[in-house]
């Protein structure tokens, strides 16, 4: 198959999705909802990230930030497989108070590329740890490996938050956005709220984002059905309430973000 094979894991621990990928794919510029781990086992791939344009090869860990613009595009001819996991923020944030004992919450990956072979080996560990099957004692071998994984993997950011980089009024547009990803939203209706020309929201937004108004909007309502997915919503109703015209509308979308469908992930929820 041209595209390669996407598997989403039975989820097993709330809050955490593992998916193994094995594709000559390549992904245009989108965003997850949730933090990004990884570990890259077969090939190599060029990524754009929030540090710039990087490589991965076989054994090296790649991560990606909640909202992290990133694309990715196989070298070589061969594809390149890997497998991720995908935590959901409040899930990292009790790691890190954790391992900060309460110093913190906030946090993110700094390098989108690790070249650490203690790292690789403990990635392996907590993926082992996530699939066996005959394991009496998994949550505690499991919480364990996230704990020592999270550690090493995360330099935390004691401010957090945006970018004070982000103009005021790109960064109001994009709140409005955010606060409301279902509303009927015009370009005119971001220029007003910006204060700003259509033509400055766009370069602005693109600049701020790394993706158009349109397609980060399209990025917040895909995250809205992922999460409902999660909790076990029909995929029918999962498209009409993240603001798509059917299911194969969202069907579509989800699969150019993720590579699997909706079927697939509402499969391993259960």
């Amino acid at each position: 198959m041209r595209d390669g094979r996407f598997r989403v894991l039975p989820r097993r621990i709330a809050g955490v999705d593992v998916v193994e990928a094995q594709t000559s794919r390549s992904f245009a510029r989108h965003t997850h909802d949730q933090f990004g781990i990884g570990l890259i086992h077969h090939g190599a791939q060029k990524s754009l990230s929030g540090r710039g344009t990087v490589e991965a090869q076989a054994g090296d860990v790649i991560t990606v930030n909640p909202g992290e613009v990133h694309d990715g595009t196989p070298i070589g001819d061969g594809g390149r497989s890997w497998r991720m996991l995908y935590l959901e923020p409040p899930f990292v944030e009790a790691i890190v108070s954790d391992i900060t004992e309460g110093r913190m919450t906030r946090c993110e990956f700094a390098d989108p590329v690790i070249k650490d072979a203690m790292l690789a080996s403990r990635f392996r560990a907590i993926i082992a740890a996530g699939t066996a099957t005959d394991c009496a004692d998994f949550p505690l071998r499991w919480e364990a490996s996230a704990l020592a994984l999270l550690a090493e993997a995360l330099r935390l950011d004691p401010e957090g938050g945006s970018s004070p980089s982000v103009p005021p009024g790109i960064a109001a547009a994009i709140n409005l956005i955010d606060d409301d990803p279902l509303a009927p939203l015009t370009l005119a209706d971001l220029a007003r709220e910006s204060g700003l020309s259509r033509f400055q929201v766009v370069r602005g937004f693109t600049r701020a984002t790394g993706l158009t108004p349109h397609a980060y909007l399209v990025q917040r309502r895909i995250d809205i059905v992922r999460q409902l997915i999660a909790k076990r919503t029909p995929l029918a109703d999962a498209a009409v309430a993240g603001g798509f015209a059917d299911q194969s509308h969202m069907t579509r979308v989800f699969v150019r973000k993720y590579g699997f469908t909706p079927g697939a992930y509402a499969q391993a929820m259960n």
